[in-house]
């Protein structure tokens, strides 16, 4: 009698909150963090981009401007939690080195379906072009790496004819989901309504690859095996197809503390990030 492999239980590799119970300090932590940037910070908070109140981003400028391009940092919390409030200090490293950040807000499920948050994120990327005329790097944690890659595999012609081929260069998922598939088996869909059909049609994974563009995709070494092979999938099944890929672990970090590295500008995180903005 042939043994079956079982297949992987989702809600639990899924569920970063339970994997990580001191995760309410951190997120309480980021809070006070960001606070106190913007206390310091040269910064434009609450420009909108759009008609709801979420469609906002705040920028984050350097003291002397180094590079080519703007990041554009998209939070995390499962498409359903969090705003740009808790992360305005994930623009320190980068300001820090010469780089101006834009961290971007965006209505959340179940409000508005998840399809309608890539576009919104689509939206913001097109009115930071519009305005300051340089290419985005969108870079992203957890569900903004999702966002991120949308971005970078965004036909931006579709989205306004008068858009370049090229307003995403490149994109750098922290911890991304590229794959929403096992989620539509957990409980994290109770949110988000997504059909297997539709979970496929917002899988960046199964768009066209952005060929020859730059995708990193980097994840918590802590972190579930689940997660570890969203940022490989996509990093291997892109890189065939001609996008410039590039994996990487953060020793010890789990899903809250990876993004811990964009605070320091001499972080290899912070780093990387100013090159591909060309810093």
């Amino acid at each position: 009698m042939s043994e079956t492999a079982t297949s992987p239980d989702y809600e639990t590799e899924y569920n970063n909150r339970a994997r990580v119970p001191e995760h309410p300090g951190i997120i309480a932590g980021w809070a006070s963090d960001a606070a106190a940037y913007r206390e310091g910070a040269v910064c434009e908070l609450g420009v909108s981009y759009g008609e709801s109140a979420r469609q906002y981003y705040d920028l984050f400028k350097p003291q002397a401007v180094r590079g080519e391009a703007i990041v554009m940092f998209i939070h995390g919390g499962y498409w359903q939690a969090l705003d740009p409030s808790f992360f305005s200090h994930m623009a320190r490293g980068l300001n820090q080195l010469g780089v101006p950040v834009a961290v971007a807000g965006y209505d959340l499920c179940p409000q508005v379906e998840l399809g309608h948050i890539v576009w919104e994120m689509q939206q913001a990327a097109a009115a930071l072009w519009r305005r300051f005329n340089l290419p985005i790097v969108a870079a992203g944690h957890s569900a903004g790496g999702h966002l991120s890659a949308c971005l970078l595999a965004t036909d931006w012609k579709n989205v306004d004819a008068e858009l370049p081929e090229k307003l995403v260069p490149a994109a750098y998922g922290i911890s991304g989901l590229y794959n929403l598939k096992p989620l539509t088996e957990t409980s994290i869909n109770g949110a988000l309504n997504l059909t297997m059909e539709a979970a496929e049609r917002e899988s960046p994974l199964f768009w066209p690859a952005p060929s020859p563009l730059l995708m990193d995709a980097v994840v918590g070494g802590a972190e579930s095996e689940e997660y570890l092979k969203q940022s490989r999938r996509i990093v291997d099944v892109w890189g065939i197809e001609g996008v410039q890929t590039r994996y990487g672990e953060i020793l010890g970090a789990n899903h809250f503390t990876v993004l811990a590295d964009l605070t320091d500008p001499a972080s290899a995180m912070s780093r990387r990030l100013a090159e591909l903005a060309g810093a």
